[in-house]
């Protein structure tokens, strides 16, 4: 009996003594948030610690964001105009290539032999020309016969250019400077009118052309700077400049073609690349903050500022009307003023008049 009584002792002993605990360890809670010396209260508040942002001007571009095709400043199909078998091929796929180099060449027979026959006709008019010059010289032969045998060497000299300019046919050169694309034809391919035996790109400059809507053909002009970037090549940007803009405009899009002419001396960019142009319109000063200090809401945007409250500094929510997005930072054209600092990151983790300290502050800009 007695060591029942002592069990029921003791278990009421060890509940006063949680009860206790409990409360001594609310009241140093308590005195951490009013500010005591276990908090190091400090003006500080002992909230969500947070990296901040000042609020400042910004320069933003006025800029058009278009798609456009990359075209070679000079591109054309090498074909042969004539049906042939092809007896040389005298180019690599890819290769770099003079305006005027051999490219193929066809078979060439008949043309072979009629200047063989042209040049046999001229030598024979040359010596009977010299003959009746002198004869005619010497008083012999009528001047007339000298002067016909001369017309005689001239028609020959002709035929055999015309017969020379024939064989030249057979050799397919390349109409300007160039990249050389891929081909199929061997020696002993025959090739007819129109039969496409290789590509020849001048890609030192890449023309872009885009559409350009006709409600903007008054602020852009020859001259005005492009940019473009590809999704062959991330993070990298070709700058340029619009070389002209079309007369017409489309009936259906209501937008004229603009060309851009952007140098390509690396040749990265290759014609039929889609490419997407941002055209630079103009510049202003605005105020803005990184993207992460901002949330989007439906169609509205808020930020939270750091404000004085009466325990220290909080996060007061702001809603604030947003411009343009442009280099990681979000243009703020109404709700806030220079020099607000606004929370940059974990916005998700805050509540409204939240307590907060700042971890680390930095310029907007």
């Amino acid at each position: 009996m007695i060591k029942r009584h002592f069990l029921l002792i003791a278990a009421a002993a060890l509940i006063v003594l949680m009860a206790v605990a409990v409360i001594v360890r609310l009241s140093f809670a308590d005195a951490g948030e009013g500010g005591g010396p276990g908090r190091g209260g400090g003006g500080r508040g002992g909230g969500q610690e947070v990296a901040a942002v000042q609020v400042a001007e910004r320069t933003f571009s006025d800029s058009l964001q278009l798609v456009g095709v990359a075209r070679g400043q000079r591109s054309v199909n090498i074909v042969s105009s004539t049906s042939e078998l092809i007896t040389r091929v005298l180019f690599r796929d890819g290769q770099t290539v003079r305006a005027g180099a051999p490219l193929v060449e066809l078979q060439a027979r008949e043309e072979d032999a009629d200047i063989i026959e042209a040049q046999s006709r001229v030598d024979q008019a040359r010596r009977d020309y010299e003959r009746t010059r002198d004869l005619a010289e010497r008083g012999i032969a009528p001047r007339v016969t000298a002067e016909q045998a001369e017309a005689a060497l001239r028609a020959a000299e002709a035929s055999l250019d015309a017969a020379e300019a024939r064989r030249g046919d057979r050799m397919i050169r390349a109409p300007f400077s160039g990249v050389l694309g891929l081909t199929s034809v061997t020696p002993g391919t025959l090739v007819g009118p129109g039969t496409v035996i290789t590509t020849l790109d001048d890609i030192s400059t890449i023309r872009i052309d885009f559409p350009l809507p006709e409600r903007y053909l008054g602020r852009v002009q020859s001259g005005t700077p492009i940019s473009a970037t590809a999704d062959a090549f991330p993070g990298s940007q070709f700058t340029g400049r619009i070389a002209r803009v079309d007369t017409r405009i489309d009936e259906v899009t209501r937008s004229a073609t603009a060309r851009a002419e952007v140098p390509n001396p690396e040749g990265r960019i290759r014609p039929g690349m889609s490419m997407r142009v941002t055209v630079r319109q103009g510049q202003r000063q605005a105020l803005a903050v990184p993207e992460s200090a901002v949330q989007y809401e439906g169609e509205g945007a808020f930020v939270y500022r750091v404000a004085n409250g009466e325990k220290g500094q909080i996060a007061q929510r702001v809603e604030v009307e947003a411009g343009a997005v442009e280099g990681g930072y979000v243009e703020i054209l109404s709700g806030l003023d220079a020099g607000d600092t606004v929370v940059a990151t974990g916005l998700n983790r805050i509540q409204p008049g939240a307590p907060v300290t700042v971890a680390g502050r930095s310029a907007g800009q």
